[in-house]
C-alpha cells in the first residue's frame, strides 16, 4: 500500500510504525474470509483491510478519530485472525494498537461509552473491585431488561454475564512460593491474574498442583497485577504501560533472585500481552531491554508443560472432548498443537470444530462493549463445538470459558484442570467421569 506520510509525521516512532505496517498491505482481501465481524455484518469497513484504510486516512490526514472511525475500530475483536491469513505478513495487531491509542486521545465519546470504559477499566483488571462487582450483579440481574431497554446495553451484558456463584477466595492467589514435589526440576512464576482468580481459582490450583507434582517450584511474586490488556485494547495506552512496566520489575527482581525458568500464564489473552511487553517498551530507555527478556520468558502453561517430560497418566478418562483455540493462542501466540497434543497423550480423545478460526465472541470486554454482536459469534460457536457430538469444551482462556459457557449445553474447562486430573489431580468441577451421569457430575 502506497502512502504518504510527511517526514515530521514520520518523526513520531509511533507513526513512524504504523507506515511500515500499512506499506506491506498488498490489498489482496484473504483477511476479509477470516474476519469473524466480516463474516458476520458483510460491511467492507467491518473487515481488516476496511479497517486499514480507516486508519491510514486518519493517520496520514493527521486527523481526529470522527464517529465513522471509532465504530468500525471498535467493532474490531484484535482476535488476529487476519494476521494469521495475512500473505504479507501486516502486523495489524500492531497497527489497531495504534489506531486505538489516537481515537482515545482525538475523540470524546457519548457520556454512557465514556461512563462503561471507565467502569470496566476501574474494576476488572482490580480482582478485589471485580469480586464485589460480582457479587453486587447478582442482586442487579433482574434489572438487567430495564437496563437493555433504557439503552444501557453494555451494563445489562455485564449482569448477564456475571455468575450465579462468586467462589471465595482461594489461597493459590497468595503470593508466596509453592514448593516442588521431590528433586526440584525447575523454577517458575505463575500469572494470578486479575479476572481468572476471580471467577475461576481453580484454574490456577490446577496449574500449581500439576507443576508441583512435576517437580517444579512455583512463585507467585508480591506485587504482581494486572497484565494491561483490558486497558490496552481501550486505547488507555499509559495505564497499559504502567501496568507493564511493573510487573516487568517485580518478575525481573525474581530472575536476579531465585532464577526464572518461565513465567507462565494460564489466560491466553494475557499471554499475547505479555509476550509484546518488548514491543510495547521498546521506546523506553529503562524498560526495554527488561521488558523483551520478560517477553521471551513468557508461555502458556500448554507450551510450558510441552517441554516437559511428562509421566504416564495416572488416570486416563478416555473422554470425547472438542478443544476451542482461544483466538489470543492460535492468532496471538501461534499456538496450536501443544494443547490438543497434551490432552491425547493424557487420555482424552480430542475432536476440532468447524471454523475453529473465529472468534467465540468474548475478546477480553468486546462481549460486554459490543453484546449484540458478540451474541452472534457466541451462538455460532455453540453451535459447531456441540455439532462434533463432545461431551465437553477444553479452552486455555478465561474470557472463552465465560462466553461459551454462557450458551453451551456441556462444560467448559481449562486445558490445565484436565491435564491435573489425568495426572493424578482430582475432577473439575462439573466433568462427569466416562459412563456417570450429568447430575452425577454436578454433586
Amino acid at each position: 500500500m502506497q502512502t504518504s506520510f510527511s517526514p515530521d509525521q514520520l518523526a513520531d516512532p509511533h507513526v513512524a510504525e504504523s507506515e511500515k505496517i500499512l506499506r506491506k498491505c498488498v490489498h489482496c482481501g484473504f483477511c476479509t474470509a477470516t474476519c469473524p465481524t466480516y463474516v458476520t455484518l458483510g460491511n467492507e469497513l467491518d473487515s481488516p483491510r476496511g479497517r486499514i484504510y480507516l486508519i491510514k486516512d486518519m493517520l496520514e490526514n493527521d486527523r481526529p478519530a470522527d464517529e465513522e472511525v471509532v465504530t468500525h475500530i471498535d467493532r474490531c475483536l484484535s482476535c488476529l485472525s487476519c494476521m494469521t491469513t495475512c500473505p504479507s505478513g501486516v502486523n495489524y495487531m500492531h497497527l489497531v494498537d495504534h489506531a486505538r491509542a489516537h481515537i482515545e486521545k482525538t475523540y470524546r465519546r457519548p457520556p454512557i461509552d465514556r461512563l462503561t470504559r471507565s467502569v470496566l477499566a476501574a474494576v476488572l483488571p482490580h480482582p478485589a473491585r471485580f469480586r464485589v462487582a460480582l457479587s453486587l450483579a447478582r442482586l442487579g440481574r433482574p434489572f438487567a431488561p430495564l437496563f437493555r431497554a433504557m439503552g444501557l446495553k453494555p451494563f445489562a451484558a455485564m449482569l448477564a454475564l456475571a455468575p450465579d456463584r462468586v467462589p471465595p477466595k482461594s489461597p493459590s492467589a497468595e503470593p508466596g512460593t509453592r514448593a516442588a514435589a521431590g528433586p526440584r526440576r525447575g523454577r517458575v512464576a505463575l500469572l494470578s491474574g486479575c479476572a481468572q482468580p476471580v471467577l475461576k481459582p481453580g484454574i490456577n490450583e490446577a496449574t500449581i498442583r500439576l507443576l508441583t507434582r512435576l517437580g517444579i517450584e512455583v512463585v507467585l511474586p508480591k506485587g504482581e497485577g494486572c497484565c494491561g490488556a483490558l486497558v490496552h485494547h481501550m486505547g488507555r495506552e499509559e495505564d497499559a504501560l504502567d501496568a507493564a512496566r511493573r510487573n516487568v520489575d517485580v518478575w525481573t527482581a525474581e530472575i536476579e533472585g531465585g532464577g526464572l525458568d518461565a513465567i507462565v500464564i494460564t489466560a491466553s489473552g494475557c499471554g499475547t500481552t505479555i509476550k509484546d511487553y518488548g514491543f510495547m517498551l521498546r521506546l523506553d530507555p529503562v524498560y526495554a531491554q527488561k521488558a523483551a527478556r520478560i517477553s521471551a520468558l513468557a508461555k502458556d502453561v500448554t507450551e510450558y508443560l510441552a517441554t516437559l517430560d511428562l509421566p504416564v497418566p495416572d488416570h486416563a478418562p478416555g473422554l470425547t472432548l472438542v478443544y476451542h483455540s482461544a483466538c489470543s493462542m492460535q492468532h496471538g501466540q501461534k499456538i496450536t498443537r501443544q494443547p490438543k497434543q497434551l490432552l491425547a497423550k493424557a487420555g482424552f480423545v480430542v475432536k476440532d470444530p468447524r471454523e475453529g478460526h473465529l472468534c467465540c465472541g468474548s475478546a477480553g470486554t468486546y462481549n460486554i462493549l459490543q453484546p449484540e454482536i458478540a451474541a452472534q459469534l457466541r451462538d455460532r460457536k455453540v453451535k459447531n463445538l456441540q455439532a462434533t457430538g463432545a461431551t465437553l469444551v477444553a479452552t486455555g482462556n478465561i474470557g472463552c470459558i465465560t462466553q461459551i459457557a454462557s450458551a453451551a449445553k456441556m462444560p467448559v474447562v481449562h486445558t490445565v484442570e484436565l491435564l491435573d486430573w489425568a495426572y493424578g489431580g482430582p475432577r473439575p468441577e462439573g466433568v462427569a467421569e466416562p459412563g456417570a451421569s450429568t447430575l452425577e457430575a454436578a454433586q
